[in-house]
């Protein structure tokens, strides 16, 4: 009967867990570049009360056996790199990605983080930067003050026009990262991942070429959380955490039937 109380706490413990993955989820849907996830689950340890295909007489073999589970436990938050919606902003520094592939980010520790979301702007410096004043990689790419028009190619060449010339000026080239495994990035927040022994080495390269996707001007990557596969996921995991909670409320109603046997 004890065995029970915890089978079930175990199973409300995993709920919980998936519900604020869940939360999550929601709470980024108008986040720029942001990637759901999803949480996966395993059965725990089987006491073995009778092996299957024991004797249970000379020639003869039970079937399957008894074997009591002992209830649930969590073993990833997965990444779901699928690609989000665009929105056309006009912005001359609001790039998309698509296809594979994630914009490099100049961390102030001198590492590299990665991202998805292409939401630039110009520092005091002119230098392209994240929302957090993190430069765009590889390298500083620093537009010039007097440039009246900035064009974004395809694959990654920046150019400049400026006041008094015909022709525009290439500034820079931006590199994209991919990554054999992404779900295996380390996921640090600030729309950033780092790499990680589960994601494989990084891989740089043009846009458009080795299956890394090509970049797009003046759009942005939305969130590609579903509202609704998250609410009816909601509701499936509250069910499950109340019916838990019943088997919970079931194994104390039982010991205390047995405590009472006494009276």
């Amino acid at each position: 009967m004890i065995r029970s109380l915890f089978i079930a706490a175990t199973g409300m413990d995993a709920m919980q867990l998936n519900i604020d993955v869940i939360a999550n989820n929601l709470a980024n849907v108008n986040t720029v570049g942001f990637k759901r996830s999803r949480a996966d689950f395993q059965d725990l340890l089987y006491q073995m009360e009778r092996s299957p295909g024991a004797s249970s007489a000379e020639g003869v073999n039970v079937p399957s056996g008894i074997q009591v589970g002992l209830g649930v436990k969590p073993v990833a938050i997965n990444k779901i790199f699928q690609q989000g919606d665009f929105i056309q902003t006009d912005n001359e520094l609001d790039m998309v990605i698509e296809g594979n592939g994630f914009f490099q980010i100049l961390m102030p520790d001198g590492s590299t983080g990665y991202s998805r979301s292409g939401a630039f702007k110009l520092n005091s410096e002119g230098t392209i930067v994240n929302s957090d004043g993190y430069p765009l990689g590889p390298g500083e790419i620093t537009i010039p003050e007097d440039a009246i028009d900035i064009t974004i190619s395809s694959d990654g060449i920046i150019s400049v026009l400026q006041g008094g010339q015909i022709a525009p000026t290439e500034v820079g080239q931006i590199e994209l990262a991919n990554f054999v495994n992404p779900g295996g990035l380390r996921a640090i927040g600030r729309n950033l991942f780092l790499e990680s022994d589960a994601s494989g080495d990084v891989v740089t390269g043009t846009p458009g070429a080795d299956g890394i996707g090509t970049i797009t001007q003046g759009f942005i990557e939305m969130s590609n959380v579903n509202i609704v596969e998250e609410m009816v996921n909601m509701i499936v995991s509250q069910r499950a955490y109340e019916i838990n909670s019943k088997a919970v409320q079931a194994s104390d109603e039982m010991l205390q039937i047995a405590n009472n046997l006494r009276r």
